[in-house]
């Protein structure tokens, strides 16, 4: 079967373009985000994958473990994904719906990863200066890594901005060694 990024991508946009023609990002972004985390459990891909039951009854059992109430052309956008077999790529579908949104609205969601617990003025300093850097809204999710000495790792989508002391004696060493 086709790499699950590959298969989401035409119906992420799809449903992407929908939404904003229809000014309801918001809403398609939250059931779209919900029914891909139910997707995501192991028991309920088996049974949207399981040959023996028709695609209408896979969705209406999708939508009653989500429990999300969804409009007509939503309802059809998971009839057609479950016509097609691909009900089990929802997460991915929802992640590239999510990505396409952060586009259009010019955001964008960075991890840092630091030795020390960052206070609200140093993330505050950072989000400022990613923000003039970059040219979109940011949103700092922080986590604590004791093993980097010092410095930070800056994570946004594949970009991986490492500025670790770790990093740093790493890149050095590898210097020396060459």
């Amino acid at each position: 079967m086709a790499e699950l990024s590959t298969v989401a991508r035409p119906y992420a946009k799809a449903a992407f373009d929908y939404a904003q023609d229809q000014q309801a990002l918001d809403a398609w972004s939250d059931w779209l985000v919900t029914l891909g985390r139910v997707v995501a459990v192991r028991d309920v891909e088996k049974l949207l994958t399981h040959p023996g039951l028709a695609a209408e009854r896979k969705v209406a059992l999708l939508l009653e473990l989500a429990e999300v109430d969804i409009d007509e052309a939503s309802r059809r956008f998971l009839e057609t994904l479950g016509e097609k077999g691909r009900l089990p790529a929802l997460p991915a579908i929802a992640e590239q719906f999510e990505r396409l949104r952060a586009e259009v609205e010019k955001r964008v969601d960075v991890t840092v990863v630091s030795a020390y617990p960052l206070d609200d003025d140093q993330q505050d300093k950072l989000a400022g200066a990613l923000k003039k850097r970059l040219n979109r809204e940011i949103s700092i999710t922080t986590q604590v890594d004791s093993a980097l000495l010092g410095g930070v790792i800056l994570r946004t989508g594949d970009t991986v901005i490492d500025g670790s002391v770790r990093g740093r004696l790493t890149r050095l060493s590898e210097a020396l060694t060459a």
